[in-house]
């Protein structure tokens, strides 16, 4: 009886913190400050130390979850990322997720072992965990304040956020083996290092078209089945990669990203299927996370926590960023914008989990350090972001996405979409009746959107400058019936 009452507790707490993550997450927009920061304190009020005092004290349980849950958020970053709108930017990104993260680590690992009592090889772990960043923090802040950044910030920010996890994973783990004297030299990490970029991008780029291409052909009895068949394929595209020597992360968000370009069934369904999964993983992680520090000992690397963030957020991150892009035409201005947008989030962590379980000496006191300079990289950085944006120039007004009271979901051989077309004032179609326009065979006007409602069009329904046209066509004439509304009159 009193183990079935202990799990009826437990699941009720569970319930309850997710209902209190929910809500900090609506609270954050009013605060100005990133809701993962507030998933955080929610742990940490929950643990030991906090009025919760739930005794959690598990990192391999930790680092279990956290990789479990950052396979399917990066999963989920891969799928929402538009390859047109970060083409531009690739190298730059690229260069920015390796180079500059390299970088960042070198400098935070020279600086903790020249101010802290810590060999070269101990900074440098400490350098690895803290260099990549968190771009799902910054977004968060933004959208709450109605703020957007101009390109190419906005897709340069998403593709290095994406893309930057595996290279600190590569580091942290290339220097926990040096530690442990599993490794002779620092040179020969290196081809191991190529190997495992190499063959994760590999294997993320092949799982993803064989996914894309299962999806399409199974022909499932139940609609339920395909977003196990999609979370199962996460699970299958990590572990395989890892089980090969490769890096299972860029693997996953190489899946994630081709799967998001391409056509496939069910698209939309189990893109807010993963979007849902991937809060949901942000939530369990924070809390865990949250749970796992005891905030008591954090007061004892007060001092080298706040030296170590301000090195990291001043100069090692902006140093890194303006020497990677140094090749690459920018303006000073945007470098220094990237600069301060390089948020510390869970990773970091969940990194930090390794040296604790690998038996690094001083492993706890990286932990906090760690844990100390994502707190303070959320409240600083975080809060300041908008305003950044702003007295830069380089803020834009957010584009609320459209929201239509329709969707297309193709199945099986279905080749037609459901298309939004605004109407330009100066067209030739404006005035006009819908009987009178000569839509191309195999396109239909099934909704218009004027003045924030839609409605059902008949035809004699007058076409007006602005109207927004939901069309459903065939792919084939969709660039006809775009041009057709959007040519001008007398042309």
């Amino acid at each position: 009886m009193a183990e079935h009452i202990y799990i009826e507790h437990l699941l009720l707490g569970a319930g309850i913190l997710l209902l209190l993550s929910i809500t900090a997450s609506k609270a954050s927009g009013r605060l100005g400050v990133p809701a993962l920061l507030l998933f955080l304190i929610l742990g940490m009020l929950a643990g030991s130390d906090g009025p919760g005092g739930i005794n959690f004290d598990d990192p391999y349980l930790t680092q279990l979850l956290g990789i479990v849950a950052l396979s399917f958020i990066l999963f989920a970053g891969g799928q929402d990322t538009d390859w047109d709108s970060i083409r531009p930017v690739l190298w730059r990104g690229m260069a920015l997720a390796t180079f500059g993260v390299f970088l960042t680590a070198l400098l935070v690992g020279w600086f903790a072992s020249a101010i802290l009592d810590f060999s070269l090889l101990e900074g440098l772990l400490l350098g690895a965990i803290v260099s990549s960043t968190d771009a799902a923090a910054v977004f968060s802040v933004l959208r709450s304040r109605k703020v957007s950044l101009k390109k190419p910030l906005k897709p340069l920010l998403e593709l290095e956020s994406g893309s930057n996890d595996p290279m600190a994973v590569l580091l942290t783990v290339a220097l926990i083996s040096l530690l442990n004297r599993q490794e002779s030299s620092y040179l020969s990490l290196v081809p191991a290092g190529f190997f495992q970029m190499a063959l994760g991008a590999a294997m993320g780029y092949m799982t993803g078209r064989g996914m894309v291409y299962l999806i399409n052909n199974i022909k499932l009895e139940y609609d339920g089945l395909y977003p196990v068949l999609s979370l199962s394929f996460v699970l299958f595209t990590y572990g395989l990669t890892t089980a090969l020597k490769g890096n299972g992360f860029l693997a996953v968000y190489i899946a994630g990203l081709v799967m998001g370009n391409r056509k496939f069934i069910h698209k939309k369904s189990l893109l807010r299927f993963h979007d849902g999964l991937a809060w949901l993983m942000q939530i369990a992680m924070f809390l865990t996370l949250g749970l796992l520090v005891f905030p008591s000992r954090l007061v004892h690397v007060l001092g080298a926590g706040l030296l170590v963030s301000a090195f990291l957020m001043l100069v090692a991150r902006p140093l890194g960023v303006f020497l990677t892009l140094l090749p690459f035409r920018m303006g000073s201005r945007e470098k220094i914008m990237v600069s301060w947008v390089g948020l510390r989030g869970a990773v970091p962590i969940i990194l930090a989990t390794f040296p604790l379980l690998a038996g690094i000496p001083r492993a706890d006191t990286i932990f906090d350090i760690v844990f100390f300079i994502v707190l303070t990289s959320a409240l600083l950085q975080g809060t300041t972001i908008p305003l950044f944006a702003r007295k830069l120039g380089v803020d834009a007004p957010l584009v609320a996405p459209s929201t239509v009271p329709l969707e297309c979901e193709p199945t099986g051989k279905m080749h037609c979409d459901l298309a939004e077309v605004e109407v330009p004032p100066a067209a030739a179609v404006s005035g006009k009746q819908l009987v009178d326009i000569k839509l191309p065979e195999g396109a239909l006007i099934v909704l218009i959107g004027r003045e924030g409602e839609f409605f059902v069009p008949g035809g004699g329904t007058v076409v007006r400058p602005g109207d927004t046209l939901l069309l459903l066509a065939d792919r084939d004439v969709l660039a006809k019936v775009r041009a057709l509304v959007e040519t001008a009159a007398g042309v």
